[in-house]
């Protein structure tokens, strides 16, 4: 792979000779490593990004539950990543602590300043040159998105994010929108965006379940934690899908799970097998043949999962780490 990388900037280096071609290609190399360079030392510990609104005043109830959001996902073993402004991103930062939050901040012409929580912590405030390399390591580095009321930029942030897990460039995390009790704004838009989508044909009804409601942190962050009881992580190939799982499933609820989920799978049937998940750890895991336009229903498996009744084990009881079954 690192062959392949050199080799392709090598091929750029014969043809091309544009400074500002360079300017770019310059910059998208130096995100990515200042990228990888911060998130290097905290790669074991799962991460929830929190998008919101810049504008939002500390005297809003948005903020004040972008605040509880950020704390409880510390206390249940999750690290913060925000964009690292005001508004909900200071928010967020200031539940969590300097400590547990990381600040992808961009070079903006107005309003994207750092806030002072990320920016009194060495090591917690990265500054991207561009939004595309921003946008690739907050889901990169995301084990969930909670997506509070906002403008252009936060939509942009949702959309980017149901894109990429619908269309599989991405695998599975839970979706939160997060809002307070009896403000409409995340209802509504379910309801008109949706709703509109699904009546003419132009996404799935099963598309529906990549998105969870929300109007309390603590429901919020338990979804979150729900969602990684059993199921652990996903590896997505070009016609397959491999679960990675915190407990095997026994033969009676595997049976059941192909029953009901049949329709997802193109070809075969789901089979119980084992895999070396990122950290080589040996993981119990499902694997079948399914059609990646059936994000939605593959969420709809991953909640049959985690409604399983099954043994206890340390991934169960803390969803926040990576290294369950180390001694």
């Amino acid at each position: 792979m690192i062959e392949r990388s050199l080799v392709s900037l090598l091929e750029i280096c014969r043809q091309e000779s544009e400074p500002e071609a360079w300017r770019m290609i310059g910059g998208t190399l130096a995100d990515i490593s200042e990228a990888l360079t911060v998130f290097r030392p905290s790669r074991q510990v799962r991460k929830v990004a929190v998008f919101g609104s810049a504008r939002t005043t500390a005297d809003q109830p948005t903020y004040q539950l972008a605040a509880q959001l950020a704390e409880a996902a510390v206390k249940a073993g999750f690290e913060v990543i925000t964009g690292a402004g005001g508004g909900i991103m200071e928010a967020a930062n200031a539940g969590a602590g300097c400590e547990a939050s990381i600040g992808l901040n961009v070079d903006l012409p107005f309003e994207q300043h750092p806030n002072p929580i990320v920016s009194s912590c060495e090591g917690r405030l990265l500054h991207f040159r561009y939004f595309f390399t921003r946008k690739l390591f907050f889901l990169r580095e995301s084990d969930a998105v909670v997506v509070l009321p906002g403008g252009f930029g936060t939509l942009d942030e949702l959309f980017e994010s149901l894109t990429l897990v619908q269309t599989g460039r991405t695998p599975p995390v839970p979706l939160v929108l997060l809002a307070p009790e009896q403000d409409p704004f995340w209802s509504s838009w379910q309801v008109e965006v949706q709703r509109q989508m699904t009546h003419r044909g132009l996404i799935s009804p099963e598309d529906r379940s990549l998105v969870h409601l929300a109007n309390n942190a603590r429901s919020a962050m338990a979804y979150i934690s729900r969602f990684y009881r059993v199921f652990h992580a996903a590896e997505l190939r070009s016609d397959r899908v491999e679960l990675q799982l915190n407990v095997a499933i026994p033969s009676p609820d595997l049976e059941r799970l192909n029953r009901e989920f049949d329709d997802l799978v193109d070809q075969g049937v789901i089979a119980a097998a084992e895999t070396c998940d990122e950290e080589g750890l040996l993981r119990p895991c499902l694997r079948f043949r399914f059609n990646k336009r059936r994000m939605g229903r593959l969420y709809q498996l991953l909640e049959a999962l985690n409604s399983l009744e099954l043994p206890a084990c340390a991934a169960l009881e803390q969803p926040g780490q990576r290294t369950c079954g180390l001694p």
